[in-house]
């Protein structure tokens, strides 16, 4: 990697005192970037939830909301995103999730986030959900960049126990359900889960080694505890750290300790207190979860953001804050006004939840409206350290420091939201000459964004304090072939009036982009389960099997 970038240990600056010149070295910011799981747009309270979630209220307060901000419909394609600053659709995963059955990861070649900070001189450490491959040991956290990882390694689990199961998964169309099937061994002994079942295992790992003696902590309880051991041990050495910090809340299952229920107890529609866990078509009745869970990990925020200033180390720290994808509105999330929700491609989809904060940050209480993708992060967090990023690296991410910390302009004037054609194709081809509308896709040119294919379920999923008052809204039905909408977005962001029979030529013109996007694509890379990952046969851990 050495070659690549430059090394700012410190960041020089020229300071004229006495009418002299006098040069200083200050050092490079830490950078806490913390990542929230199927957390919804209208889950947080500045958005005008009914959960508390007053830490991360105040902490956007102080620096920069991001409110034009996007990520990916589901984890592995934004973690991709935020670790290599490149569309899915130049790495391979622009089809579903890493499954822990699935011999594949984020591939070597792509040299990742962690490994541009190492090159900085930064210590860099991983906390929580990693979700880019485990299949060999170079797939990884310890082979990717980081020095440090506590965590684990596939897509979800149980909170306490840390054990989960898969299934297998076809080379061609496996969509998969959106809900992780997360059983404990007292299921899998009785026979009570999805007999679809084939490998379960347990996946906690201290570095690389199977954590043994953590059974019964709650996952984000003992992921914060983390984080804060690594901001104790930093602030001991000399290095600047990044500290990614990647919790499992608040994807499903819904569990929480019944101390964060009982605030909610008086929250009367059971839309939002009520949450049913689906395990073989059968519905278990959970009060208060989502809200608990979304509570503690507030609670876990503010109590690595007092841990970073008790140590004396918030002064030189830039915190950011994203969700990895739209809320699950079968586990409790909330997209509200935004339609659709995770694993679709309408806004409630793709519009994230990001701000970023701490004193280093010159603009305090701003909201931005400009254009800002999680593949940016990377050539922006660059910025932040006063590195440059080599362009033979050929990022999709631009840098938006100028715009996140000096109010300027954003460099983004697209986003490519997917192209997927593992996805079936729907209804009739509109354009011979251009992007085959029947293939799943979307993207953002300034002020419209275009959908083809088919983009998920379209419905709009209000709060429940306007479900008790009747009130009405859109009808989303469209025919069932339909494969293009079209959608002012900066003054439709629910997406209702569908544009596509007006604008036709603005239409055509998206397409032309789509189809420029998919000759750069690599192809997408979804292999076949392969029975060598039973964890039965790695001491009951998942892990690397080849």
């Amino acid at each position: 990697m050495h070659g690549r970038w430059s090394y700012p240990l410190c960041l020089w600056i020229l300071l004229f005192i006495d009418n002299k010149i006098v040069v200083q070295c200050q050092k490079s910011p830490n950078i806490v970037f913390v990542f929230a799981d199927d957390y919804g747009y209208h889950d947080i309270g500045y958005h005008g939830a009914e959960i508390a979630t007053p830490n991360l209220d105040r902490l956007a307060a102080q620096g920069v909301k991001l409110e034009n901000y996007y990520v990916q419909p589901i984890c592995s394609p934004t973690r991709s995103q935020l670790m290599t600053g490149r569309y899915q659709i130049h790495t391979g995963l622009q089809h579903n999730i890493i499954w822990p059955s699935q011999p594949y990861g984020l591939p070597l070649e792509f040299p990742t986030l962690a490994n541009f900070l190492k090159d900085q001189g930064y210590s860099t450490h991983a906390v929580g959900k990693w979700h880019l491959g485990l299949y060999k040991k170079e797939y990884t956290p310890l082979n990717r960049g980081f020095d440090t990882f506590y965590g684990y390694w596939e897509g979800g689990e149980d909170y306490y126990t840390y054990y989960n199961c898969d299934t297998f998964h076809n080379k061609t169309i496996d969509e998969g359900p959106t809900i992780t099937r997360s059983y404990s061994p007292k299921d899998i002994s009785s026979g009570t889960h999805d007999k679809a079942v084939q490998w379960c295992g347990y996946d906690l790992r201290d570095m690389d080694r199977p954590v043994t003696n953590m059974n019964g902590t709650y996952s984000t309880h003992l992921y914060t505890k983390k984080a804060i051991d690594v901001i104790n041990q930093a602030r001991i050495a000399e290095k600047p750290f990044f500290l990614y910090l990647a919790y499992q809340a608040v994807h499903s299952p819904m569990e929480v300790p019944l101390k964060y229920l009982t605030p909610y107890a008086n929250i009367q529609n059971k839309n939002r207190r009520i949450y049913a866990v689906m395990i073989s078509h059968l519905y278990i009745m959970a009060e208060n979860l989502f809200l608990g869970m979304t509570s503690c990990m507030d609670e876990g925020v503010g109590n690595v953001t007092q841990a970073l200033k008790d140590a004396g180390l918030w002064d030189n720290t830039i915190f950011i804050f994203s969700t990895d994808n739209g809320g699950e509105v079968n586990a409790g999330g909330n997209n509200w006004p935004l339609r659709g929700y995770k694993h679709t491609l309408w806004e409630g989809g793709v519009r994230g939840i990001g701000f970023v904060t701490g004193p280093l940050v010159k603009q305090q209480g701003m909201v931005s409206k400009e254009l800002m993708h999680v593949s940016d992060w990377f050539p922006t967090i660059a910025d932040m350290v006063g590195a440059k990023v080599n362009s033979s690296l050929k990022l999709d991410g631009v840098s938006q420091w100028p715009m996140i910390n000096q109010g300027k302009r954003s460099e983004r004037e697209e986003i490519l939201h997917n192209i997927d054609i593992l996805e079936p194709l729907l209804g009739k081809r509109l354009f011979e000459d251009t992007f085959d509308t029947r293939v799943r896709a979307a993207i953002r040119v300034g002020d419209y964004k275009l959908i083809t294919g088919n983009p998920g379920d379209g419905k709009w999923y209000p709060p429940p304090h306007l479900l008790k008052f009747n009130q009405s809204f859109p009808d989303p039905r469209a025919p069932d072939d339909k494969n293009v909408w079209l959608f002012n977005v900066q003054e439709d962001p629910s997406e209702a009036v569908d544009l596509s029979n007006i604008y036709v030529g603005q239409v055509r013109r998206m397409l032309d982009r789509l189809q420029y996007y998919n000759s750069t694509a690599v192809p997408p890379q979804y292999p076949q389960s392969e029975p060598d990952c039973d964890p039965k046969l790695h001491g009951g851990y998942w892990g690397p099997w080849l």
